[in-house]
């Protein structure tokens, strides 16, 4: 399976970054089945690092091996274990099982101001939810665990901006 991550730099070399930042499915490496979404992602980037390099980096994962060997969460679609597991992610608790690669819808923007309204109590899960499966959602596949990325081999690199 062809994956893709968008950044400001290359990144040849995957690696499970801590950020300060809280989110959607924790601490890990971020990709996504979408090239389409691989560049809006290196557009944020560079408008966050005020640069105007974007790259799309390309990797080739091994979804039928990974299957064999790790534990892989997958979500189909933005339903009610998708969002508790988005909430606690992003207040950062501790997830319970643990887990080698999760996959499922990104939450966007327009999904982000549901999820907040969510946790802030002004959506009920039903509402939310519903509200989120109105949106075309792209699928992001998160590499939790140094483990899991050698499932994901570097293939190339696109200068997409700069």
């Amino acid at each position: 399976m062809i994956i893709y991550h968008g950044s400001t730099v290359p990144v040849e070399v995957p690696k499970i970054i801590k950020s300060e930042r809280k989110l959607d499915f924790g601490v890990g490496f971020y990709t996504t089945s979408s090239k389409e979404q691989a560049f809006i992602w290196a557009e944020i980037v560079s408008e966050r690092r005020e640069t105007a390099e974007q790259f799309i980096s390309v990797y080739e994962y091994d979804i039928e091996k990974a299957q064999k060997y790790l534990i892989i969460i997958k979500f189909d679609e933005p339903n009610e274990e998708w969002l508790d597991f988005v909430c606690a992610n992003r207040s950062g608790k501790e997830m319970p099982n643990p887990y080698d690669i999760a996959s499922g819808p990104v939450a966007n923007d327009k999904v982000y101001e549901v999820v907040q309204f969510y946790e802030n109590g002004v959506y009920d899960k039903e509402y939310a939810i519903r509200r989120l499966k109105v949106d075309k959602l792209y699928s992001q596949i998160f590499f939790h665990t140094e483990k899991s990325l050698e499932y994901c081999r570097f293939a190339r690199c696109e200068e997409v901006g700069g």
